[in-house]
């Protein structure tokens, strides 16, 4: 079996990539919604993969994989990737876990990502109110996470929160010390969240990035007696193209509430300080950004042998990406926590994609599905309408 093309095309927000084959088996991988921009990307890799047996995942990646970099560098290998398996089980007529060694377990758990509720603002108030429309959600997750600290409005909506000029643009541009009043906000907005959810649902806190070591040790230190989940992207995080572990380090060592990162990193070689020097208790790469389901894979394997757990990254991944999470997560050892739950957003993605479960998430829990490949599929009449005119070739 040969490549014959690779294509990529813009659906709704989410770039798709589309593999095909000289003995027409195709396959599909997705970028993250917010993305858009890297469909050239994707295409900068045609030349190099066309020619290749699909099958021979990790070769194909192999010669491609060094030309990626951190978020959001490294999602078009990781799409290409993806696709590439869902080729390899197609042809091999197994589902993709299966490839990946086997299931160790039958279903996974996930926890709330792109299920979120619009928030009025950030009081304590806010947050408790939110958090009791979380645990009512019909999918009955047993853990939740919400954003704070400037992962958050609070430091536009909470006076003095933090010493520094406030940034208006994206991509979670705001770091420097937390003032006193800050500090307790926030510790007062867990607290209710926490006296909401009890110790029947999980909660993790999505942090940053952008909080300095000293705040980022006095936060964890003050919600021992919580028993979070974890502190996530603390002091790097979303479009961070370094790791930093020594510092993660100085925190973790130093607390017992767990601490988390890594949605923004590229390649299993750079997860090596974190796992290694204990400099966090959670890893969370994302298989859209970190090379793919195998690389994924590899680092729960890793961390596990060194005691890390892993809760993979995934909230705006689409229903593609939502496979690749389940067929990942499923293969993984005893340290997987959970996975970041996407949704099809616009909701007609649900319309153009088959092989999913009618009921996608029951109890907080996925089951895993036995189609081959990543057992999803774009429905071509339907998904017609939605490409644009460039990309009305997709399918051919």
């Amino acid at each position: 079996m040969k490549i014959t093309d690779l294509k990529c095309a813009v659906i709704g927000q989410n770039p798709v990539v589309r593999i095909t084959t000289d003995e027409g088996i195709h396959g599909l991988g997705q970028i993250e919604n917010s993305k858009p921009y890297m469909k050239p990307h994707v295409l900068f890799y045609r030349d190099h993969i066309i020619g290749q047996d699909p099958t021979d995942v990790n070769r194909v990646v192999a010669s491609i994989r060094r030309l990626g970099s951190f978020k959001p560098w490294g999602s078009a290998v990781s799409a290409i990737e993806m696709a590439l398996w869902d080729i390899a089980g197609k042809a091999a007529g197994l589902p993709v876990y299966k490839l990946l060694g086997g299931k160790m377990r039958d279903r996974v758990r996930v926890y709330n990502g792109a299920v979120r509720f619009p928030m009025k603002g950030a009081t304590v108030e806010d947050y408790a109110e939110d958090m009791a429309r979380m645990k009512a959600a019909p999918e009955g997750f047993t853990i939740i996470k919400q954003g704070i600290s400037f992962h958050s409005q609070m430091p536009s909506q909470v006076p003095d929160f933090f010493y520094g000029d406030q940034q208006k643009q994206g991509f979670h541009g705001n770091r420097g010390p937390l003032t006193e009043k800050g500090l307790k906000h926030l510790v007062a907005c867990i607290e209710a969240m926490k006296a909401v959810l009890g110790d029947e649902v999980g909660l993790a806190l999505d942090c940053g990035p952008g909080m300095l070591v000293p705040d980022a040790l006095r936060l964890a230190k003050a919600v021992e007696h919580l028993h979070v989940m974890w502190l996530e992207d603390m002091i790097t995080g979303d479009y961070t193209p370094y790791v930093l572990a020594d510092l993660y380090r100085e925190v973790n060592s130093r607390t017992s509430t767990p601490i988390h990162t890594g949605e923004q990193i590229y390649l299993r070689e750079n997860f090596v300080d974190l796992i290694e020097k204990r400099a966090v208790d959670v890893v969370g790469p994302d298989p859209a950004d970190v090379g793919g389901i195998a690389e994924l894979k590899w680092i729960a394997e890793y961390a596990d042998l060194h005691g890390v757990l892993m809760a993979p990254h995934g909230v705006i991944d689409g229903l593609i990406g939502l496979a690749a999470l389940v067929h990942a997560s499923a293969a993984m050892p005893p340290n997987y926590i959970a996975f970041e739950y996407p949704v099809g957003n616009p909701s007609w993605w649900y319309d153009i994609v088959e092989g999913l479960p009618e009921t996608i998430v029951k109890d907080g829990f996925i089951d895993v599905w036995d189609s081959p490949g990543l057992g999803v599929d774009l429905v071509q009449d339907r998904a017609l309408p939605y490409l644009m005119e460039d990309d009305q070739g997709f399918f051919d």
